[in-house]
């Protein structure tokens, strides 16, 4: 049977969403336009601006509300509560690869988000406050899969720290692999980072479930999962077609990739591997 991938955001996070159990950990998501944009700043001061169909981070921006205290000739003085209320002035900034462009008005950034849109249907997010390290935010990537036996299982996880001045966090733009429990303990102790781990597992195999209730051909999912400075989690993306190299490459317990290996062959993603001739077997075993 063939594997069902859904390209959407949009879609998938409207079907997660019909689970209360599964929306609270889904952030504030709209599709882009000027009112949705200006509400989402208001409410939120950080927003980030995503094509509802793209991978590995590309085409991602982020737009910020800030206030800004002019201050004459750069120096600050010290001034009535009321007079210093009258220097402040919203300014908006829009950061994009390694861009950073500061607007004095919403509809000057808005302006601006619209040539790079380019008529193709972006959604705008709510701002999520990563953990960080060595001041650089970072992400999860929780894989879960289809076992032989038709169930769901989470079969690995993998943290992601974005490249400095970057703002997405995908190996493909510089993104730096780093073990979960690593990144985690550097926030929390060991009790509340296995916790943490645990959860991730479960909502891994309930998102997989809840999709699937709108997709019965989907294998496959991969989480990309924040952590907040509360250390709550929220879902920033579900990918139905994850790549799965990175666990060969970057996981230390190759045991971890040979599940991953074995599932995915199960469900036909990979090709079983050509048993050897022969002849090349006794080759191997004489050491010839």
């Amino acid at each position: 049977m063939r594997i069902q991938r859904v390209s959407s955001k949009w879609a998938k996070t409207m079907v997660l969403l019909q689970n209360p159990s599964l929306a609270i950990h889904i952030p504030d998501t709209r599709k882009y336009s000027h009112e949705a944009l200006e509400q989402l700043l208001d409410l939120y001061a950080t927003v980030y601006i995503k094509p509802d169909r793209g991978t590995y981070g590309s085409g991602v921006m982020r737009a910020e509300k800030r206030m800004v205290t002019l201050i004459p000739g750069g120096k600050p003085e010290k001034k009535d509560p009321l007079e210093a209320a009258a220097d402040t002035q919203i300014m908006y900034i829009l950061r994009y690869e390694k861009m950073a462009r500061i607007f004095s008005s919403l509809q000057e950034l808005h302006e601006v988000l619209l040539e790079r849109l380019k008529g193709r249907t972006y959604l705008a997010q709510q701002g999520i406050d990563l953990l960080t390290r060595q001041n650089r935010p970072f992400d999860l990537r929780v894989l879960t899969q289809k076992t032989p036996a038709g169930g769901w299982k989470t079969t690995g996880m993998l943290g992601r720290v974005a490249a400095p001045q970057k703002i997405v966090t995908n190996y493909h733009s510089g993104g730096a692999v780093t073990a979960v429990d690593v990144l985690l303990k550097e926030h929390m102790d060991v009790a509340e980072a296995q916790s943490t781990i645990s959860q991730l597992k479960v909502m891994g195999v309930q998102m997989a479930r809840q999709l699937e209730t709108a997709y019965p051909s989907i294998k496959e999912i991969g989480l990309d999962v924040a952590v907040d400075q509360h250390h709550e989690l929220w879902l920033l993306e579900v990918n139905t077609l994850p790549s799965i190299i990175a666990f060969k490459q970057f996981h230390k317990d190759k045991r971890i990739y040979r599940k991953i290996q074995r599932y995915a062959t199960a469900y036909g993603r990979l090709k079983a591997a050509k048993p050897l001739p022969t002849s090349k077997r006794k080759k191997r075993k004489s050491g010839k």
